[in-house]
């Protein structure tokens, strides 16, 4: 039976309630000091405990999709993303017309134009007054000499809500998938800016203007590429920078290069979702204006105005994930000159293990369609 089955979790609570009324109805016989009865109590205690822990493990990943299977939950699902392009039209995407396959940083001691450099930096922006640590990984080439005159594509990485900076080199291997796909010919060394799409903390801004409050889209499509682009030799037009993200990060990459194709040609969701929530995390972020909202809405956006000349990229699994269906709205309600292209796994959660299989296929194709 499948682990998000409810037949699983009924199966689960009913042994629990079983193991309770067992405990209540046999610990008299237990009570005495014999090895058998200590062993017995000992017994009923420890898996009536494991049934109740279960049974709320089990509750807690239908309700929010953690893990999709149980080799998910135990590490063993290994299916790696393959980025399928599909044909856009004036009138949408048909999705019948498939494309095919395009197919230790921190602590390492080499020199950096072998092994590349992490820099932790404080990126400012000066009109919005918003300041935010990030990393910036450097490619190895980037300190090689005949690379000395180049200037090189930029990607900005960013987590889910409220997420850390540094589990985007730590346990999602940013900078490590690259290094690997640039040896294997797969991908351009590319700058990757990582961060933390909460630049307000603690609020989820969801990565926008919000009136009256922090102007997070300002700065993320704005000052943080230009602060990059001053320090760093990155390229300044759109069509040298993209975006990426899992969940929150993947709905403000698909966001910010809708709605601003002049700063981000390109954009890949991980799990990504539509539309901004509104929750006590979020606060107010559209001040009652009903059409900021909207605006905000990427479905409604689709239907109602001029597809950007961009390149668009979502993700998401046929089990675990609760992005599906929207997801196939998305691909179906993209118009040219917009592009689409798709990740979809047979199963897989809303976890790191997840986007760990997604992560090369999607950045190789981030890189591929950047340009300094």
């Amino acid at each position: 039976m499948d682990l998000t089955s409810k037949t699983v979790l009924a199966l689960t609570v009913l042994i629990a309630v079983a193991l309770f009324a067992s405990t209540v109805l046999l610990w008299p016989r237990l009570a005495d000091r014999t090895w058998r009865a200590v062993t017995g109590r000992i017994g009923l205690l420890l898996a009536t405990q494991l049934t109740l822990f279960a049974s709320v493990g089990l509750a807690v990943n239908n309700a929010f999709g953690f893990y999709a299977s149980w080799a998910d939950l135990f590490g063993q699902e290994h299916q790696t993303g393959v980025v399928v392009d599909h044909t856009t039209g004036p009138g949408g995407t048909d999705l019948k017309r498939q494309g095919v396959e395009r197919t230790g940083l921190p602590h390492d001691n080499r020199r950096a134009d072998v092994a590349g450099r992490l820099d932790k930096v404080l990126i400012r922006g000066e009109a919005t007054g918003i300041t935010s640590p990030a990393y910036v990984y450097l490619p190895p080439e980037y300190f090689q000499p005949r690379y000395a005159h180049r200037h090189f594509p930029a990607a900005v990485v960013l987590t889910g809500y409220p997420g850390t900076a540094e589990a985007l080199y730590t346990k999602l291997h940013y900078p490590q998938t690259e290094r690997r796909l640039v040896a294997k010919g797969r991908m351009q060394p590319t700058v990757l800016v990582m961060l933390r799409p909460t630049v307000a903390p603690p609020r989820d801004t969801e990565c926008m203007d919000i009136p009256g409050g922090p102007q997070t889209e300002t700065f993320f499509t704005k000052e943080l590429r230009a602060d990059i682009a001053a320090h760093y030799r990155t390229g300044t037009a759109a069509r040298s920078w993209g975006v990426m993200g899992d969940s929150t990060g993947g709905y403000c990459a698909l966001k910010m290069t809708m709605r601003h194709p002049e700063a981000y040609s390109t954009a890949a969701a991980l799990s990504g979702y539509y539309k901004a929530p509104l929750d006590p995390t979020t606060g107010d972020l559209f001040a009652g204006n009903a059409q900021l909202q909207r605006e905000n809405n990427l479905l409604w956006r689709q239907r109602h105005l001029p597809a950007p000349p961009v390149n668009l990229l979502v993700t998401t699994s046929k089990q675990g994930e609760t992005n599906y269906a929207d997801t196939m709205r998305f691909i179906q309600g993209t118009k040219a000159p917009t592009r689409i292209s798709s990740i979809v796994l047979e199963s897989g959660g809303h976890n790191f293990n997840t986007w760990r299989r997604e992560i090369p296929a999607a950045l190789a194709w981030l890189a591929g369609r950047l340009d300094t």
